[in-house]
């Protein structure tokens, strides 16, 4: 019997924190920029996958 599949998954963590305090204000800066970007490469993918969504339900609700 193994235990581990009772228990609740973690989510699991898409990014490693970085040891902010070793970084200046140039780089804190040029690390938002960095984050920012990715938030919206994702928003956009999330918004695509809706619209796809979207498309196929209407799609099947014709009928």
């Amino acid at each position: 019997m193994v235990e581990d599949e009772d228990q609740p998954r973690k989510p699991l963590r898409r990014l490693t924190p970085l040891p902010l305090d070793a970084l200046g204000v140039a780089e804190l800066a040029a690390y938002v920029a960095e984050l920012q970007a990715e938030i919206a490469r994702a928003e956009a993918e999330m918004a695509r996958k809706r619209d796809h969504r979207g498309a196929a339900d209407a799609l099947f609700r014709r009928g």
